[in-house]
């Protein structure tokens, strides 16, 4: 059972997620707020290992709680379950350190299963999610199909295999078994992906792959 926090200023919808995260089998609500500074004052009495925000508070907004969290050093996963589909803020969130983002109209099933992608070391994001990130990160400078076909073939078998199961939010050490290798070499990969595709982090190589997909034989005419 992962212990979880819950920050959420409606206590209608805090109350369902509450329910659904004890019914789960897989987790377990310790407490739940309706605001940031509650929880700064009961974190260290709690000690979750998952906490769970809304983006949109008063007084002290998602973002804001999960910098001072951040300062303040805490190890917990940070998870916002929002409404807020705005790109900017997604891509603020994970930036800051978050580690999912999933909207409030998700299905109880894909919240559960985001959060224990998130237990494990994954990014919790539902393809929404990906859309929303690869849309904000390609204002100002789309590439074209051919670009992005150029930087493909630069791309070996194992770095495309590589790329395919990041995309799907695996960790290293998840696509390390997968493919059968260590988890040094895929390191060397992702590394390799970065340099290539010229972005930063690995969820912008997953939206970079799924803004940017291969044309087909027959696409390519």
């Amino acid at each position: 059972m992962t212990d979880v926090v819950i920050v959420d200023d409606h206590p209608l919808f805090r109350r369902g997620v509450v329910e659904l995260l004890n019914d789960s089998g897989e987790f377990n609500v310790v407490a739940d707020f309706d605001g940031g500074q509650q929880l700064l004052d009961a974190l260290p009495e709690l000690k979750p290992e998952l906490l769970l925000l809304d983006m949109h508070m008063p007084e002290l907004s998602g973002l804001q709680l999960l910098q001072q969290l951040k300062q303040q050093g805490v190890e917990q996963k940070i998870i916002f379950l929002t409404a807020s589909d705005d790109s900017s803020e997604l891509f603020a969130a994970i930036s800051a350190g978050a580690n999912g983002y999933l909207l409030k109209d998700s299905s109880p099933e894909q919240i559960i299963n985001g959060l224990k992608d998130a237990m494990l070391g994954n990014i919790a994001m539902d393809n929404t999610g990906v859309t929303m990130l690869a849309h904000h990160l390609r204002k100002g400078e789309q590439p074209s199909p051919e670009s992005a076909s150029a930087q493909y073939a630069e791309l070996t078998d194992r770095e495309l295999q590589t790329l395919a199961l990041i995309t799907q939010g695996m960790s290293n050490k998840l696509i390390a078994r997968e493919l059968g290798i260590s988890d040094g070499t895929v390191k060397v990969y992702v590394k390799n992906l970065l340099r290539k595709l010229n972005v930063s982090s690995r969820l912008e190589l997953a939206a970079w792959a799924h803004a940017n997909q291969p044309l087909s034989e027959t696409e390519r005419g």
